[in-house]
C-alpha cells in the first residue's frame, strides 16, 4: 500500500535524523569536557602559585609586625622606667618636706607645753594674790565697820538713799525730757501712718441691734401668723429658736434673738410665709428649711466675696464659711464682718508704710475675729476659738499669734500682731462704731477712778470726756513736782494692766500749792 510505504519511509527518515543529531551532540560534549579539564588544570596551577605568593607575603608582614611590636614594647618599658624614677624623686622630696613639717610641729608642741606650764604657774600665782587680796579687803571692811559702826549693807543703803535724794530731780527731769522727745517722734510717725491709713480707707457704720422687724401687708396677716390658739407663732418660735413680739405696732412683727443667724432665718421664713399666704405648722417647717439653705448659700457667697475683695487668697473652705457667718454677728452694735474688713485694710496699709509683709498683715487682720462666728456654739472666748480655728485649718504661726494677741491675752511675737491690735483698736474706737450699755460704762468709769486713787499721795480723781481722760489731784505735801511725772507714769501702767478700754486714756496729774496769810 502506498500510504504504508510512505509512513515507513518517513519513520526511517526521522530515525536517521535523530541518530545523526545524537552523534554530533556526543562529539560536542567530548570536546567541551576536554576543554574543561584543561582549564581546571590551568586554574589549579595558578591557584598554587597564588597560595605560595600569599604565604610568602603573610610571613613577611608577620615578621614586620613582630619587629614593630618589640620596638613599641621596648619604648613603653623605657618610658615607664623614666616615670617611675621621676615619681620616686617626687616622693623623696615630699617625704623630706613632711619630715621638716613634723620637726616644726614637734618644736611648736614643745613650746606650747612650756607656755602652758608657765601659764599654769601664773594662774596659781594670781589665785594666791586674789586670795590675799580678798583677805586684805575683808580685814579692811571689818576695820571700817568697827570705825564707822555700820555694816556694808547699811552703808550701801545710806549711800543709795543719799544718791536718790540728790539725783531724783535730775532723774525726773531727764526722764521727762526723754519721754517727751520719744513721744513726739513716735507720736508724729504713728499719727502720720494711722491718719494716712484711715484717710485711704473710710467706711460708714450702721448700728445693728438684736431685733428685726418684718413688715406685714395688713393686720389680718398678723392674726394668721399667730394662728388658732397661737399654734402658728409657737411653731415659728420652736422651729427657728427666736422670740416673736406681737405688740400694738401696726402691720409689723418684731423678731428678737441674740443669735443673728437664727434671727435672719426667722425673718426670711416669715417673709416667705407672708408671700405664700399658707401659714400652718407643716408649711412653717418647710419654709424654715428653705430659709436655712438660702442662709447657708449666702454665708458661703459672702465669705468668698470678702476674700476676693480684700485679696486674701488660699483660704480653707471652712474658714470662708466662718467669715460669711460674721455677716450676721455684731459686737457692741458693730457688724463684725465689716469690722474685720476694715481691720484687714488698715493693718495692710500700715504694714506697707512700715515695709512689712502687707499680704500677711491683711490676712491676720481679716481673721483676727474669726472666733466670733463660733462663740454662740462653743465654749470659750472668741480669741481662743479663733486661734483654734486658725490652727485647725493650717494657718501660719504669725496669723495665730496675731489672733491671740489682738486683745493682749498673749504677748505679740511679731510686728504684724502689733499692727493688727492697733488696727482693731482704731476700727473699734471710731465715733459711732460701737455702742456701750450704761452699766458697763459706769463700771469702767468707776474702775478708772479707783485705780487712780489707789496710789499714795492721791487726794481725788475725776474721769471726764466719757472716760477718755482722768484728772488726778495729788497732795502737795506728799508729792513733789518731780514725783508727779513718775506718778503719772505709774497710773498709766496700772490702767494698761488692769482695765480694758477702747482707744486711749489721757492721765493728767495736778498738784496745787496755796499760800495764805491774814492781814491785821
Amino acid at each position: 500500500m502506498p500510504w504504508l510505504e510512505i509512513a515507513i519511509s518517513a519513520v526511517v527518515g526521522i530515525l536517521l535524523g535523530s541518530l545523526s543529531v545524537m552523534f554530533y551532540y556526543r562529539r560536542g560534549l567530548s570536546a567541551q569536557q576536554k576543554q574543561l579539564q584543561e582549564d581546571a588544570l590551568k586554574y589549579e596551577a595558578e591557584n598554587a602559585l597564588l597560595k605560595e605568593s600569599a604565604q610568602k607575603d603573610a610571613e613577611g608582614r608577620k615578621r614586620d609586625l613582630l619587629l614593630q611590636a618589640k620596638e613599641e614594647i621596648t619604648n613603653a618599658r623605657l618610658e615607664l622606667e623614666r616615670d617611675v624614677r621621676e615619681r620616686k624623686q617626687e616622693l623623696a622630696k615630699e617625704r623630706n618636706r613632711l619630715d621638716q613639717k613634723e620637726e616644726t610641729i614637734d618644736r611648736m608642741l614643745s613650746n606650747a607645753e612650756n607656755k602652758q606650764t608657765q601659764l599654769e604657774q601664773k594662774q596659781h600665782e594670781i589665785a594666791l594674790l586674789e586670795e590675799h587680796t580678798k583677805e586684805l579687803e575683808a580685814k579692811k571692811a571689818s576695820e571700817l565697820e568697827k570705825i564707822s559702826g555700820l555694816s556694808i549693807a547699811d552703808a550701801k543703803s545710806l549711800v543709795l538713799e543719799a544718791a536718790e535724794r540728790e539725783y531724783s530731780h535730775e532723774m525726773a527731769t531727764l526722764l521727762k525730757q526723754m519721754e517727751e522727745k520719744t513721744k513726739q517722734e513716735a507720736d508724729k510717725t504713728a499719727k502720720d501712718i494711722i491718719v494716712n491709713s484711715i484717710q485711704r480707707y473710710a467706711s460708714d457704720y450702721v448700728s445693728e441691734v438684736t431685733v428685726s422687724v418684718v413688715t406685714l401687708p395688713n393686720d389680718e396677716m398678723k392674726g394668721r401668723i399667730i394662728g388658732r390658739e397661737g399654734r402658728n407663732i409657737r411653731a415659728i418660735e420652736t422651729i427657728t429658736g427666736v422670740d416673736l413680739i406681737i405688740d400694738d405696732t401696726p402691720e409689723a412683727v418684731i423678731i428678737s434673738s441674740f443669735d443673728p443667724i437664727r434671727r435672719e432665718i426667722a425673718r426670711l421664713t416669715i417673709e416667705k410665709l407672708v408671700t405664700d399666704g399658707r401659714i400652718h405648722p407643716a408649711r412653717i417647717e418647710e419654709m424654715t428649711n428653705k430659709a436655712r439653705k438660702e442662709i447657708s448659700q449666702t454665708i458661703k457667697q459672702e465669705g468668698e466675696r470678702v476674700a476676693y475683695d480684700t485679696g486674701v487668697m488660699n483660704l480653707h473652705p471652712e474658714i470662708i464659711k466662718y467669715l460669711g457667718r460674721l455677716k450676721y454677728r455684731t459686737s457692741y452694735g458693730q457688724n463684725v464682718l465689716q469690722h474685720s474688713i476694715e481691720v484687714c485694710w488698715l493693718a495692710g496699709m500700715m504694714a506697707a508704710e512700715l515695709g512689712l509683709d502687707e499680704t500677711l498683715a491683711k490676712r491676720a487682720g481679716l481673721l483676727h475675729d474669726i472666733g466670733k462666728s463660733a462663740d454662740f456654739e462653743m465654749e470659750g472666748s472668741h480669741v481662743t476659738l479663733g486661734a483654734d480655728i486658725a490652727r485647725k485649718y493650717k494657718e501660719s504661726s504669725d496669723v495665730v499669734n496675731a489672733i491671740e494677741a489682738h486683745h493682749g491675752d498673749v504677748e505679740p511675737q511679731t510686728a504684724i500682731a502689733v499692727l493688727v491690735a492697733a488696727a482693731d483698736a482704731i476700727s473699734a474706737a471710731r465715733p459711732g462704731a460701737r455702742r456701750e450699755n450704761i452699766e458697763t460704762y459706769i463700771k469702767r468709769i468707776q474702775k478708772l477712778e479707783d485705780i487712780a486713787t489707789s496710789f499714795d499721795g492721791v487726794e481725788k480723781s475725776y474721769a471726764i470726756q466719757a472716760g477718755r481722760e482722768i484728772r488726778v489731784v495729788v497732795c502737795p505735801d506728799k508729792v513733789s513736782d518731780d514725783e508727779m511725772i513718775l506718778k503719772a507714769r505709774q497710773i498709766c501702767k496700772k490702767i494698761e494692766d488692769e482695765l480694758d478700754y477702747p482707744g486711749q486714756i489721757k492721765v493728767n496729774v495736778i498738784r496745787e500749792t496755796r499760800a495764805s496769810d491774814i492781814a491785821k
